[in-house]
């Protein structure tokens, strides 16, 4: 069974845009995110970035998860390693 998913960008069917309201926010960044990281989408793009572009988004999400989740949760949550 697979670890991962991406539902809510299947399933959403609301306005897809910033600055409204927070709901919304969040709601069109996590569309935009699942879509970004979409095998198809990822496997052309990463081929075009440059090391500089893959550097600067490998040290924004890491920051982001080091902000935002506490050690339990990066592991539960985010590497699904059951620790």
């Amino acid at each position: 069974m697979a670890k991962h998913t991406h539902q809510f960008v299947e399933e959403y069917d609301g306005l897809v845009g910033f600055g409204f309201d927070r709901e919304g926010d969040e709601n069109a960044l996590t569309y935009y995110l699942q879509k970004f990281s979409d095998d198809e989408c990822m496997a052309l793009i990463r081929e075009r970035m440059s090391e500089r572009d893959m550097e600067e988004l490998l040290d924004l999400v890491t920051r982001l998860l080091k902000t935002y989740f506490a050690e339990e949760e990066y592991h539960k949550v985010f590497l699904k390693d059951g620790k």
